[in-house]
């Protein structure tokens, strides 16, 4: 795989960096920015001091904005990525927080998420514009640039990145629920070198000369990106002691996308002093992650997406990363295409690596238990804190994550169907053992939630009675 192209001065995606930043990211804007900074410091719902921020008072961020200076010709000049992911991060928040105040009141209000702000004032929007050109990406609050992996703080310089020794540079509640909420994606991600490694170093064995390349030798480099994958899922399932999920509505509104929430943002967004034409773009998710999509490629779950409109908002969420993500998951796939017609599971069984082959379910068993457990967040979270239908990056609750499960399954029942009959191992035979229950609890669960007056609540508990609840291991 072509490594050069995987960096853009901020990310580097390899075996040392994983999904990271390749240094950590600014705290501060410049001195020169003072002006944008301070009002980012006293933006948040709870300020630092404990005291409440604009976004605590009805209107207060909007009378603010009024009076910002409008930074274009400066921001035009940058050419520090670190500076300009920093302006993106901070204009980014902005503009959420201006557009979706009045959402976000109406909900304290009436528990009902409000009709946001459809026009973006020149001082934001322009600034917002051209560093968002600067980093190829759009103009809309992030995954990668803005909320999580470029808006942590360590507390603690010599310590590590998980979630209680990060801060939020910048931030929309000021409460300690967003911290953990956030911070926990970049403390997953911590793992995310380890699993890159791994997928390189197998990819790169597989070019070898055959003859001298085997079962153990492949395994030796896929265990690594194994572990790597149990390790993130360990980290994930700690998200319901980092962050309430009671209190996810507190900032929740605010990384609200436009596309998809039409009844938030009726036909878009105006950039004033960019163009006229109304502009939609997708919310910050936890889609936009990198870590299952590179796993699915690996193993060939993508393979198995069905030809619908929730696969094509999977895609669609593609174009929302960096273009070094971009650039590093068109390479992936088109690596494990070279292997064999069927992807990495073709190549193991074409030479019998049947070691390896049940290696790589182990890690489909891993992206099962990630995206299930995404799944139970989204139940207790999003399902039992409100009725309305759509995720932050505008795509369907009930269906969206099931979509995918379901590939998952598939993918899981392709490795299971090429392994030997005679084959007998401790984790295959349980992996085996364990799918039917896997898939009858989702059966039963979109059962129910075809149901109108559905429980969010009984649905969840389902997860207990089939032994798959988050922290029932």
């Amino acid at each position: 795989m072509e490594h050069s192209r995987y960096s853009d001065g901020f990310f580097a995606i390899n075996g040392v960096n994983g999904f990271l930043p390749y240094r950590p990211p600014l705290k501060r804007l410049p001195k020169r920015y003072a002006e944008l900074q301070h009002m980012l410091d006293i933006m948040p719902i709870v300020k630092e001091d404990g005291s409440p921020g604009l976004l605590a008072k009805d209107g207060a961020i909007k009378n603010a904005v009024k009076g910002l200076f409008d930074f274009s010709d400066q921001v035009r000049l940058e050419t520090d990525p670190f500076i300009i992911q920093a302006l993106f991060r901070g204009y980014a928040f902005l503009s959420s927080a201006y557009t979706l105040e009045p959402a976000h009141m109406t909900f304290k209000a009436t528990g009902n998420y409000g009709k946001a702000n459809r026009f973006l004032p020149e001082q934001l929007a322009k600034s917002f514009c051209i560093v968002a050109e600067k980093l190829e990406v759009y103009p809309w609050l992030d995954y990668h640039y803005a909320y999580s992996l470029g808006n942590f703080v360590k507390k603690n310089p010599n310590g590590g990145l998980e979630w209680e020794n990060l801060e939020m540079a910048v931030k929309f509640s000021g409460m300690d629920d967003e911290r953990g909420f956030i911070m926990l994606h970049v403390d997953i991600n911590e793992h995310s070198p380890n699993l890159l490694k791994g997928i390189f170093d197998t990819l790169e064995l597989t070019k070898t000369n055959p003859k001298t390349l085997n079962d153990d030798l492949l395994l030796s480099k896929l265990v690594l990106t194994y572990e790597a994958m149990k390790r993130i899922n360990v980290r994930r399932k700690v998200m319901w002691k980092a962050s309430r999920w009671k209190h996810y509505n507190d900032f929740r509104v605010f990384i609200m996308g436009i596309k998809g929430n039409e009844e938030l943002f009726g036909e878009g967004v105006i950039y004033e002093g960019v163009d006229e034409t109304p502009r939609q773009y997708r919310g910050q998710t936890g889609a936009q992650d990198n870590v299952i999509p590179t796993m699915d490629i690996f193993t060939g779950v993508i393979n198995h997406y069905p030809s619908n409109d929730l696969t094509h908002y999977l895609l669609d969420l593609r174009t929302y990363r960096p273009i070094c993500v971009q650039y590093f998951f068109h390479d992936l796939q088109e690596d494990t295409k070279k292997l064999h017609s069927e992807g990495l599971i073709g190549f193991l069984n074409e030479h019998k690596y049947f070691k390896s082959m049940e290696c790589v379910l182990g890690l489909l068993e891993e992206i099962y238990l990630f995206r299930n457990g995404h799944w139970q967040f989204v139940q207790k979270y999003i399902m039992s804190n409100t009725k309305y239908a759509k995720a932050t990056g505008g795509t369907p609750i009930i269906s969206w994550i099931p979509n995918q499960i379901k590939a998952v399954f598939s993918a899981m029942d392709k490795v299971i169907d090429m392994m030997p009959t005679t084959y007998n191992n401790e984790l295959f035979n349980k992996l085996t053992r364990d799918l039917p229950a896997k898939k009858q609890l989702l059966e039963e669960q979109l059962s129910m939630l075809n149901e109108p007056n559905y429980s969010a609540d009984e649905v969840y508990k389902l997860n207990e009675k089939y032994e798959l609840k988050d922290d029932n291991k």
